[in-house]
Parts: C-alpha cells; structure tokens; sequence
C-alpha cells in the first residue's frame, strides 16, 4: 500500500459506508481499485468517486444516472459537459422531491382532518356512555 492508496477498511471508515457497499459499487463498475490479489487498494480518484456517488444516492439519482454523470469526467471539455448534465439531472430530481414532497404535505394535512374528526367521534361516544 502506498501514501496515495487507502484499503477497503480505511475507505469504509472514511466514508462511513461498508465493504459490501464499496465491492457493490466496484461490481456495477462505479469504482476502480487496484487489485492485489484479493486486497483492494483504493486511490484518491475512487474516493472522489465514492463521494460523487453517495452525494447523487442521497438526492436519489439512479445508479446509471450516477455512472453517465461520472462517466463524463473525461470529456475534455474543462468539465462543463459534466456540470450541465449534473444541473439537469439535479433540476429534474428536485421537481420529483418537491411533487413528493407536496403529496406527503396534502396526505399529512387529510390524516390531521381524518384524525380530528376520529377525536370528535370518541368524545361524542363517550359523552354518550358516559
């Protein structure tokens, strides 16, 4: 192992993630360690990678999404091909989040109301027996 390579053990504990995780990643071809035997050694560019990828899982985007985004990184075009596509996914990932977001509002809001008139409901059949 060199200064600029860090184990499985060491990724997993820098990232927080686990080895399963990052032997997934590798099988769907999102990272790329050194293979010494049955030792990973991982670079500073998977860490990159790994940290691309967890950032796009948190927001939601599909693992292709977060390939072709990645993929992009070799257009030699200063990144910009890569930053443009990112922004769209990105804007097309926020519309989705906030349509959900409203839905759970408007589901939240019609269980409060189903839930006051549930309260309604007991008081009055207690008020009954009571």
């Amino acid at each position: 192992m060199t200064e600029n390579t860090k184990t499985i053990r060491e990724m997993c504990d820098d990232h927080n993630v686990t080895p399963r995780t990052l032997r997934f990643y590798e099988a769907k071809e999102l990272l790329f360690p050194i293979r010494e035997g049955q030792k990973r050694l991982f670079t500073k560019r998977d860490g990159a990678r790994l940290k691309l990828i967890l950032l796009g899982k948190r927001f939601g985007f599909s693992l292709e999404e977060i390939r072709q985004l990645l993929d992009l990184y070799h257009v030699d075009d200063d990144r910009q091909t890569q930053l443009a596509r990112a922004y769209a996914v990105a804007n097309d990932r926020l519309a989705d989040m906030e349509r959900q977001r409203d839905t759970l509002s408007e589901a939240i809001e019609d269980l409060k109301h189903q839930m006051r008139w549930g309260e309604k409901m007991i008081a009055s059949t207690k008020k009954i027996l009571g």
